[in-house]
C-alpha cells in the first residue's frame, strides 16, 4: 500500500484512481478487496483531487448525473 501511496503523490489521485476504476467491478472477489482498499486510501488522502477525476456520465431518462458546478470550475 504504500507503493501506491507514493504513487498517488508522484502521479496524482487522478491517474491512480483511472487504474483502480478498472478493478472495483472485478468478477472476483479476492481482486475487488484490493482494488476497494486502493479506492478508499485515495477517498482519505486526497478527496479533493478524487471528486474532480470521477468520469462524466450521460443523462439517462429516470437518472440525472450532470454537475454543471463542477465542471464549469474544471
Amino acid at each position: 500500500m504504500e507503493a501506491i501511496e507514493g504513487m498517488r503523490v508522484a502521479l496524482g489521485a487522478a491517474m491512480v484512481l483511472n487504474y483502480s476504476l478498472q478493478g472495483l467491478f472485478h468478477p472476483s472477489r479476492k481482486v475487488r478487496e484490493v482494488y476497494w482498499k486502493i479506492y478508499n486510501s485515495l477517498c482519505i488522502g486526497s478527496q479533493e483531487a478524487v471528486v474532480a477525476a470521477y468520469p462524466v456520465l450521460e443523462d439517462e431518462k429516470n437518472n440525472i448525473y450532470s454537475r454543471p458546478e463542477l465542471v464549469m470550475f474544471i
